[in-house]
């Protein structure tokens, strides 16, 4: 099944011209199916880089998915023309009287600011209680997760000496969890972050369980433990270049930047690079698609519980 985005959404041809399966709102109302309502607050100022790279991972799945795109009304991007987030978003105002069956929340450039400094973090706070009530399951990514792990459970980060810049080997810790189902036992992931959450925190709320973790990156996925919430710290969605355009974007800008590890072949990056992530980015997006969300979300978006999951799940 495909994923149902506007016609006129720049990442539609991106998509059709991969293959992706994607479908007009004109074809999904002849269809007799109740298709996921999935939103996505996106908080990276390349809008529309970063919806087409999680569109293209919500449309690998047997799912017909209907995705709302949100953006904060307290922040005025900088970098997306005005009129593709006026005829394409929408803010938490517009929908907070509507019920998602997921809700993807993303990363933002902002990791390096306390977050109570963050312009937008009254309203993020706000979206990320009502989600408790109005979402099914919600998926954090990267500043994301940190913000959602800090809101909920008062977990601190750290800034980190250096940039964790790179592709990451990582190990599944709960072979028998369902969001890792197909994963092998060591897996790579990219991360580009400047600040990291710490194990010893984790472990002290009995709610999350820690799923895969890196010897040089630290915690992959956590996961509150009925479902409900879910933090991955690094980009599983990145693209084949972003890595190299955030590397090649602080070069120019003389930033002190490294390298990004185990990306570049010998890591020279005058090389291509090779992307050695995508097939357990697309098992990540669709496992919780189809064993967190379609599988227990209730038929009626309205009857979504302010509980934890189904007690078969």
């Amino acid at each position: 099944m495909p994923v149902k985005i506007p016609n006129t959404l720049p990442a539609r041809v991106i998509l059709e011209n991969e293959n992706v399966f994607v479908m007009g709102e004109e074809r999904a109302q002849h269809q007799d199916i109740r298709s996921l309502r999935v939103a996505i607050l996106n908080l990276m100022p390349t809008k529309i880089a970063t919806e087409t790279q999680l569109l293209r991972l919500l449309g690998n799945s047997a799912l017909q998915v209907d995705v709302t795109l949100l953006h904060t009304a307290t922040y005025e991007s900088k970098n997306t023309d005005t009129d593709h987030l006026l005829n394409h978003y929408l803010t938490f105002e517009d929908v907070k009287n509507e019920k998602f069956d997921g809700l993807i929340i993303t990363g933002a450039p902002v990791e390096q600011m306390d977050f109570e400094e963050v312009n937008y973090w009254p309203e993020l706070t706000r979206i990320m209680d009502w989600a408790e009530t109005n979402v099914y399951s919600a998926f954090y990514i990267c500043w994301g997760a940190q913000a959602g792990l800090y809101h909920r459970y008062g977990i601190p980060k750290y800034d980190l000496p250096r940039k964790m810049f790179g592709v990451f080997e990582h190990r599944i810790l709960h072979a028998t969890e369902r969001l890792l189902r197909g994963f092998d036992d060591i897996f790579l992931a990219p991360h580009s972050r400047h600040t990291e959450i710490r194990r010893t925190d984790v472990e002290k709320v009995d709610d999350l369980q820690i799923l895969a973790e890196s010897d040089e990156a630290g915690i992959y996925i956590a996961a509150s433990k009925d479902g409900r919430h879910i933090f991955v710290t690094g980009h599983s969605e990145y693209d084949p270049l972003t890595l190299k355009s955030e590397y090649d974007r602080d070069v120019n800008k003389g930033l002190p930047i490294h390298v990004p590890k185990n990306y570049y072949p010998g890591n020279d990056p005058a090389k291509n690079p090779h992307v050695r992530w995508r097939g357990h980015a697309n098992l990540l997006y669709s496992n919780w698609l189809n064993y967190y969300v379609y599988q227990v979300t209730p038929f009626n978006p309205a009857d979504i519980p302010q509980g934890g999951l189904h007690s078969d799940f």
